[in-house]
This record gives C-alpha cells, sequence and structure tokens, in this order.
C-alpha cells in the first residue's frame, strides 16, 4: 500500500513540473510577439455641418404707365441667409492607461469639426417695363432693382483634442527557458504610448451669390404693347374673305440705363427700347377660272420680313400662277391660275396606230390642264423582233432617243398626238410585225414650278388599228 502511494505521489509530481513548464513557455513566447497597437477611450462622435443658408426671394416684375410724377420704386432682390456654423468636435472619451501591457498604446482621437453651411444667394432684382411717350419722364423716378447680397458662410467646427497618455514609455523583460536550464536568456522589450489625434477643424462654407439687378424694358407708346404676330399659318379661304394682319416689334438694346433716372438708381446698364412696331395686311383675291372650293381649305403661310414685307409659303400640292400689288401697308395677292400638282401628271395612252411615217401615239390629259400647263415630251423608241405578247421581251434595242419635236407634236383639247413615224428612225425599224417599247418622259411646267411623268408602252407594229 505505501509502495503505491509513493508511486502515484512520485508520479504526479513528474506531471506537476511538466505542466508548470508549459505554461511558463507559452508565457515567454506570447511576451516575446506582444507588439501590437491598441486603442483605450472612446473616438469623439462625428459632429453635424451646418446647413446652408436660405436664397433670397427674386423681386417681382412691375409693369406701368408713367407721367412726369415722381416714383420711388423698390424692386430689390432679397438678400441670402447666412450660412450655420459646422459644430465643434465631440471631445473623446478618456479613460485611465492601461498600465504595463504587452504592447502599444494609443488614446483615442478627438472628434472631427463640421463644415459650415454656404451663405444663400442673393435674390434677383425685379424687370420694370415702362410705357411712356416721354423718355424725360424717367428722371423724376427713383428706382432700385439691385440684387439681394449673398449670405455669408458658416464658419468650420473647431475639432476636438485627442486624449494623452500618462506613461509614453515602458519596458518589460521576456525570458527564454527555465533560470538554470541551459539556453536561458532574458530580453527587454519597450512598449510606447501614443497621444490621441486632435480632430479635423471643419471647411468654412462659401459665399453666397448676389442676385442679378433687374433690367428695363422701355416703350414708347400710351397703350398696351401687342405681341409679335410676324408668321401664321392659315386657310386660303381666311386670307380670300377678310385678309390678316401681321405686326412686328422691332427693338434696340442700348446701354446706361441708370442714367434715365433719378441719380442714384440702380438697375442693370443695359436696356431695350421699342424702336417701331410694324403692321402690315394680307389680302388674297382670287381672279382664277378655276373653282376657289378646290383650294378654299388648302394652308398658307405668311411670314413678316422686314426687308421683304409679306412672303406668302405655298404648299407643294398646288400650284399657283400670281401677282403680288402693295398699297400702303396692304399687300395683294392676286391669283390668276391655280392647279393642283397632281393634275399636272395625269398623261395616258389612248392609242398608237399606223405604221412607218404615219405611226402616231395619241395620249390624253385626264386632268384636262395642258391648256395652262406647257409640255416636252423626249423619247426611247425600242424595237425587238420577238413577240411581247407570247412571252416576256428582255431583247429590245433603242433605235432612237431625244426629244421630239414641237412640230411634230399636235395638242387638240386634252389630247396630244404625237407623230412618231415621223422622227429620224431608220423605216426597217418602223414595220408590221416588230415589237416596239416606246418610253416617253414628258415634263410639264407651269408658272415657274415643274414636274416630270414617264410612260412606257410596249405593243407590236401591225397589230394596232
Amino acid at each position: 500500500m505505501q509502495l503505491i502511494k509513493f508511486i502515484s505521489f512520485l508520479f504526479f509530481f513528474q506531471f506537476f513540473n511538466l505542466s508548470s513548464s508549459l505554461i511558463t513557455s507559452k508565457f515567454y513566447i506570447r511576451s516575446a510577439i506582444a507588439t501590437e497597437i491598441r486603442t483605450f477611450g472612446e473616438n469623439g462622435i462625428e459632429t453635424h455641418n451646418g446647413t446652408s443658408g436660405k436664397d433670397g426671394n427674386n423681386s417681382e416684375d412691375l409693369t406701368i404707365f408713367i407721367d412726369d410724377s415722381p416714383l420711388n420704386l423698390d424692386l430689390a432682390g432679397e438678400s441670402g441667409q447666412v450660412g450655420e456654423n459646422g459644430g465643434h468636435g465631440n471631445d473623446p472619451k478618456c479613460i485611465n492607461q492601461p498600465l504595463n501591457v504587452q504592447y502599444h498604446l494609443k488614446a483615442s482621437n478627438g472628434g472631427n469639426g463640421g463644415s459650415g453651411g454656404n451663405g444663400g444667394n442673393g435674390g434677383n432684382g425685379g424687370n420694370l417695363t415702362l410705357y411712356t411717350s416721354n423718355i424725360k419722364n424717367l428722371s423724376k423716378i427713383f428706382v432700385n432693382a439691385g440684387g439681394g447680397q449673398g449670405g455669408q458662410p458658416g464658419q468650420g467646427g473647431i475639432g476636438a483634442e485627442g486624449c494623452k497618455c500618462n506613461n509614453y514609455y515602458w519596458a518589460l523583460e521576456s525570458c527564454d527557458n527555465e533560470p538554470g536550464t541551459s539556453g536561458y536568456s532574458c530580453t527587454t522589450l519597450k512598449f510606447k504610448c501614443q497621444d490621441g489625434n486632435n480632430g479635423l477643424n471643419g471647411v468654412s462654407g462659401t459665399l453666397g451669390k448676389d442676385g442679378r439687378r433687374g433690367h428695363l424694358t422701355l416703350i414708347n407708346l400710351d397703350k398696351p404693347l401687342e405681341p409679335d404676330k410676324s408668321a401664321v399659318t392659315v386657310s386660303m379661304a381666311t386670307l380670300k374673305n377678310k385678309g390678316y394682319l401681321l405686326s412686328k416689334n422691332i427693338w434696340e438694346t442700348k446701354k446706361n440705363a441708370a442714367a434715365l433716372f433719378a441719380p442714384a438708381s440702380i438697375i442693370n446698364d443695359q436696356y431695350l427700347a421699342l424702336v417701331e412696331r410694324l403692321e402690315h395686311s394680307f389680302l388674297l383675291i382670287w381672279n382664277a377660272p378655276q373653282s376657289f372650293s378646290n383650294f378654299a381649305h388648302q394652308q398658307v403661310t405668311l411670314q413678316y420680313i422686314n426687308n421683304k414685307g409679306i412672303v406668302i409659303n405655298i404648299p407643294d400640292d398646288i400650284w399657283i400662277e400670281a401677282t403680288t400689288q402693295q398699297h400702303k401697308k396692304i399687300t395683294q395677292f392676286i391669283v390668276h391660275n391655280s392647279i393642283k400638282k397632281s393634275d399636272a401628271t395625269r398623261l395616258k395612252v389612248q392609242e398608237i396606230s399606223g405604221k412607218e411615217k404615219k405611226l402616231q401615239l395619241i395620249l390624253v390629259d385626264k386632268a384636262d390642264k395642258s391648256s395652262l400647263v406647257s409640255t416636252k415630251f423626249n423619247i426611247i423608241y425600242s424595237v425587238t423582233y420577238s413577240d411581247p405578247w407570247l412571252k416576256p421581251v428582255s431583247d429590245y434595242s433603242t433605235k432612237y432617243r431625244g426629244e421630239i419635236p414641237s412640230n411634230l407634236v399636235t395638242l387638240n383639247g386634252s389630247k396630244f398626238t404625237i407623230n412618231v413615224g415621223e422622227l429620224p428612225i431608220d423605216s426597217k425599224y418602223l414595220q408590221s410585225g416588230l415589237g416596239v417599247k416606246i418610253k416617253l418622259i414628258i415634263n410639264r411646267n407651269f408658272a415657274g414650278y415643274a414636274d416630270e411623268q414617264v410612260i412606257i408602252f410596249k405593243d407590236t407594229i401591225g397589230t394596232f388599228k
């Protein structure tokens, strides 16, 4: 029994020594590598930025008729408000510095100051419109149409001071292995504490912009000015029944507006003055033989141009022959003839007859406008020895191309007769049995307008009348 207790004691003693050695080794190893930096305390919390100042209100515009009575007009813009200061940085929460720790220390930082708010912009001065027939009346008027001042900026907040260390340097001894054992050595580790950073000062805001000065508009009339009506789109019926009045206001930009008013007046240097008001009437007179009802709904555009008077723009789908007459402030637009553009190109082949020198092509004008519209024909005359009635033909050979002389064209009412056989075409290409392809390029002109129609006709000579 005693032997067992001795053995147990000896085992426990050896285990205790082993465990103690392991714990000591861990302690020394940790001490040797503990070089990280730790912060103590709490940094100052974020503060607020200053809000921007409110912009000043613009002054209302004013329009008045004046005589020689004195006036005091306040049209100044409102000043912008001051920007709010940024908040001062918040103090950190400082605590006692930990002692004899095996790592570096840094005290907590002070909070940053907030940015200052921008100053509000000044409001604009009101615009002034004056009606007077005597510009000297302005000398009895004091006007302040200055812009409001920009608001002052808010100041940036001051950063808070960081926490301080109580002990800036300390040293601890670190040993390897047990005293008295092989390889036993000690090293002194040095540590330091760094003060917390002071918070940054906030940035100040920007100065608000001054408002602009109000502008003067000077009108030498004793009644309200009608707005420009220099262009309009109306029906031809309106122009024929009652005409139309166009107007244009002529303005000039001038300088030194303040000199027109009482001394110390404040207003923008440049001003706008009405120089002249132009008014001109336009009337359509229908002297055309064609029925006006076919054109009454058409929309035309009138434009008042200073050095040209009133210019009329006719839609592309109608052709008009007209003259313009000026009578003081009235323009008369006299229509002599009018056709629709589509009616200029309604020619159709009615028939082709004869052969050789008597080969003729007859066309009819379905719109019956050829008494008004001039016509020129160009022809491309081609033949084939194949029969175009049996199968599609692609071997046509051109034997003549060119303009058809006017002496070979006869107009009778709405019918054109073209003597194709009298063109300089070899008679062997005008014989019966030949397939023929005639391409007509027809140029139609009326009162400066022009359009083109192309007709292609195929047949076999001798099969028609």
